[in-house]
């Protein structure tokens, strides 16, 4: 039967869409043969014969030839199978060639549907490709709608055919930030889930990885991995600290990070709605590295615990609430950068 019209639809949304013709092409065939087994009953083998030069389709049922028939829809006499070919014999198979009318029939009540169906699914999978690709990527987006009921942002992410919805739920919004619609925001992709509703992207402003993805685009030295940031602690909002070095001697690790009269980290600021961040270099040496991630404070001594990772902090006595901090953050951050519970004690104090 000739399907012109099938046939320019599916050149017509590889062109425009960049879907594939085998994909809907083979979503078409597969819903031809469901409705047609589910008009007879008893029917398993459904062929559709395709030949696109000739954009023609043709539908077959294939039986097995028998004696005596006793599963009309999967058997066909011997007497009506010569009737077709002389030199088909019994065990043998036989395709029979389904009526252009009812195949036509079930072709127009089936293919814009599919095509319509297949048109989604495929375009679901491009977006799902495009976005999984960039998990743990920072995305620009645009606030389109705040669900006044749950507080959710959805945003516009992505340009054309490959955009789509993500979800950046109150969880991961920064506290005491507010969005508007229309506003351009950064985020961080955390996930791509599969739906039957289509892709879900969840994203993030909370992230530590958002602050290193941020680093990452404004600092060519990490970039280029000559400056490595080793890890990250964060209070969404309130303080990031960043432990950062390199391997190369003559590269000041936090001088290129903060960079010329600081406009490199005052950009990650800005960006973070005045988020402080402190930045700090690591160092192998334990003692050395939990003493620095204490900073502003200054530190008199570490002593590591011979078991676990814990230690003791000595620092001077007017120095004692900086280094804990406002509600204990500091050392909180501090504890969390190095992955050493932290206890802080002041030079004056002495165990019983």
């Amino acid at each position: 039967m000739k399907c012109d019209e099938i046939f320019a639809a599916l050149t017509m949304l590889e062109k425009e869409r960049g879907i594939p013709q085998n994909f809907m092409l083979n979503k078409i065939i597969q819903a031809l043969t469901t409705a047609y087994k589910r008009d007879h009953e008893g029917v398993e083998n459904v062929i559709v014969d395709v030949d696109e030069e000739k954009r023609d389709l043709r539908m077959y049922v294939q039986k097995e030839i028998v004696e005596e028939v006793e599963f009309p829809g999967t058997q066909i006499s011997l007497e009506d199978a010569r009737a077709i070919s002389a030199k088909n014999s019994v065990g043998g198979i036989v395709n029979i060639p389904v009526q252009n009318v009812e195949f036509g029939r079930i072709a127009a009540g089936n293919g814009k549907q599919v095509i319509i169906q297949g048109l989604r699914e495929a375009e679901h999978g491009m977006v799902y490709d495009e976005f999984n690709s960039k998990q743990h990527e920072i995305l620009t987006g645009v606030v389109s709608r705040i669900d006044p009921r749950t507080g959710s942002v959805l945003l516009r992410i992505g340009t054309g055919t490959e955009s789509t919805d993500a979800i950046l739920a109150v969880g991961e919004q920064v506290p005491g930030e507010t969005l508007t619609e229309g506003q351009h925001v950064k985020v961080y992709l955390v996930e791509v889930r599969r739906t039957t509703r289509g892709p879900q992207v969840l994203v993030s402003r909370t992230h530590p990885n958002l602050v290193r993805r941020l680093f990452e685009l404004e600092v060519p030295e990490i970039f280029d991995g000559i400056v490595e940031v080793k890890s990250i602690a964060r209070e969404a909002g309130s303080r990031t600290k960043m432990a950062v070095w390199s391997s190369d001697e003559n590269i000041d690790p936090i001088g290129a990070c903060v960079g010329p009269k600081g406009q490199r980290v005052a950009a990650i600021v800005d960006e973070l709605r005045g988020e402080k961040i402190d930045i700090i270099k690591y160092s192998e040496d334990p003692a050395q590295f939990i003493a620095a991630a204490l900073a502003p404070a200054d530190v008199e001594d570490v002593l590591l615990s011979d078991e676990g990772k814990s230690c003791r902090v000595i620092v001077p006595d007017d120095q004692l609430s900086l280094a804990i901090g406002k509600e204990g953050q500091n050392a909180r951050l501090a504890a969390h950068l190095t992955g050493y519970k932290i206890d802080i004690k002041p030079a004056s104090w002495h165990e019983d």
